[in-house]
């Protein structure tokens, strides 16, 4: 069974840095991808990043394109999300999902989600 948990979320004020990581579990290839998603108060989900494992491609959405890094630790089956220049508007549960693709919308597996709040 596929499983992905997050951790590294925390408080931090506007401008610092956090990293978020995602331990992937249960997949037999390194053919799937690592997305991360968030959802603020009162707003619906959004993607953010996301990485194909077996390739090392990676995609962000461009509200976080040069502010958020997106990689991998293969033999961890660790995925890091390291978040610079944070923004107030950066806040939310950040989710880690997996699937065997990139997708901007519904991936199959889902972590629980990790809080990231920036204050200002």
């Amino acid at each position: 069974e596929v499983q992905v948990v997050e951790s590294g979320g925390g408080l931090v004020q506007a401008g610092g840095s956090l990293r978020l990581s995602c331990a992937a579990s249960g997949f037999t290839s390194d053919d799937y991808a690592i997305g991360w998603f968030r959802q603020a108060p009162g707003k619906e989900r959004e993607a953010v990043s996301c990485i194909l494992i077996k390739y090392g491609s990676t995609y962000y959405k461009d509200f976080v394109k040069g502010r958020f890094t997106i990689s991998s630790d293969n033999a961890k089956n660790t995925v890091a999300l390291q978040m610079n220049s944070l923004e107030p508007e950066d806040t939310a549960i950040y989710y880690c999902a997996a699937d065997i693709t990139c997708r901007d919308d519904a991936m199959k597996y889902w972590g629980k989600g990790t809080l990231v709040t920036v204050s200002s």
